[in-house]
């Protein structure tokens, strides 16, 4: 079976990364699972600790998925310092983590008009730090997000039809049958 790892930069339950990961999840092909890391419990990196049950549960959701989908915001140009402390945490040890090799697929979200095109470069050169498999397709920003959320869900049409022929490419790439368009 065919497992997806969500994993949103942003925790706040209303925000516009959580729906649009949400409604992305949701087109992924029939007969496979997902699960949405929980980042938020994760404490500060410390290479004198182990991060604990939080720290040990996202690497373990990590090895087990076939494929991650970050969705993130923009913050001051980057990514937000906790999707950086939770990779940190999965990244050791180095070039032998649990994302060498691990297909991901990049999507960011921002108020503004460039749809965190800043933090979808610093995503990938982090990932590709790691040996993951960052998926080289078009890229995917989605600029003025909050403004695309009706009642807190993602619907915006054309950029689902988008972002799901996005998702048919990696889906393909890791050997899976892509989901229909369904936006």
């Amino acid at each position: 079976m065919t497992h997806f790892l969500g994993i949103s930069g942003s925790l706040r339950a209303a925000s516009s990364s959580r729906a649009v990961l949400e409604a992305v999840l949701q087109n992924l092909p029939a007969g496979t699972t997902h699960d949405i890391a929980n980042i938020g419990d994760i404490p500060h990196y410390n290479a004198d600790t182990d991060g604990g049950d939080a720290a040990k549960r996202l690497i373990a959701q990590i090895e087990a998925a076939s494929g991650l989908v970050f969705v993130t915001p923009e913050y001051n140009y980057s990514i937000p310092g906790v999707l950086k402390n939770a990779i940190d945490w999965a990244s050791r040890p180095a070039y032998a983590s649990v994302f060498k090799g691990k297909p991901c697929l990049v999507i960011t979200v921002s108020a503004g008009a460039l749809g965190g095109v800043r933090a979808q470069a610093h995503l990938k050169y982090i990932l590709n730090g790691m040996l993951a498999d960052v998926f080289a397709g078009q890229e995917i920003v989605i600029p003025h997000a909050p403004k695309r959320l009706i009642d807190g869900k993602f619907t915006d049409s054309e950029t689902l039809a988008f972002v799901t022929g996005q998702l048919n490419d990696f889906c393909a790439r890791i050997g899976v049958a892509g989901p229909q368009n369904r936006p």
